[in-house]
């Protein structure tokens, strides 16, 4: 299986930080936030990655190169104006192939197992008859700043609503297919897929109850940086 990095948004919550440097390349606990990604990618048996970018999108390739470093092999799919989440994957399609692909936001630090991920996608598809899932999502309990959830699980399955709320924690596992009615190129939102695919029962999910944080101002970057610091000395 591939896998995506999402690192194509400007971060605008971010300036200035993000003025000169793309936001997957801010520094956490030493390194790059993408490089965290990279080496638990790597962990867990992925050796193909493609990584998408825009604003100072140059300057990612520059400091990750082909991904040799790491024992990997990483494609770049560049976007002239970001096409946000969905329009991103469905321009990368090429490189991703006819097979589900994991994808990872590149704005989040998470200990989330990719490769457990990867194998329960597989098997709910297996377990439960499902015929050509679409997506399977990776949830996470409700940050501070987002108390009231995006999805629900009820019995394996993606829900729209349910007794528990949680916040999708940007990582999932997707088919082609998802992303078939998109023309490359294009601007497009994954939320609208997602609510087609759980619609016609084509979305599963699992709830990860480990470190998730979303990297979305200075303040949450500076306090992962000290807690990560804290945790190295």
């Amino acid at each position: 299986m591939k896998a995506m990095i999402l690192a194509a948004g400007r971060g605008e919550r971010m300036r200035p930080l993000t003025d000169h440097t793309p936001k997957p390349l801010l520094k956490v606990g030493g390194k790059p936030l993408i490089v965290w990604h990279i080496e638990r990618l790597v962990q867990a048996g992925f050796a193909e990655l493609v990584i998408n970018h825009a604003h100072l999108g140059q300057q990612i390739e520059d400091a990750l190169g082909d991904g040799k470093q790491w024992g990997v092999h990483i494609q770049y799919s560049p976007e002239k104006v970001a096409l946000e989440t969905a329009g991103g994957i469905a321009n990368a399609l090429p490189l991703l192939g006819d097979e589900p692909f994991l994808v990872v936001n590149g704005d989040v630090f998470t200990d989330i197992n990719f490769q457990s991920t990867a194998l329960q996608a597989s098997n709910h598809e297996a377990c439960r008859g499902i015929k050509n899932p679409r997506a399977h999502l990776v949830l996470v309990n409700n940050p501070p700043q987002h108390p009231k959830g995006d999805f629900a699980i009820h019995d394996g399955m993606l829900r729209n609503a349910g007794d528990q709320m949680l916040t999708f924690s940007g990582v999932g596992v997707y088919h082609p297919d998802l992303f078939a009615g998109i023309t490359r190129g294009e601007p497009a939102k994954l939320a609208p897929l997602l609510r087609q695919a759980i619609a016609e029962n084509q979305a599963t999910a699992e709830h990860h109850q480990g470190v998730w944080h979303d990297i979305g101002t200075p303040e949450r970057l500076r306090e992962l940086d000290a807690t990560l610091q804290v945790k190295q000395s």
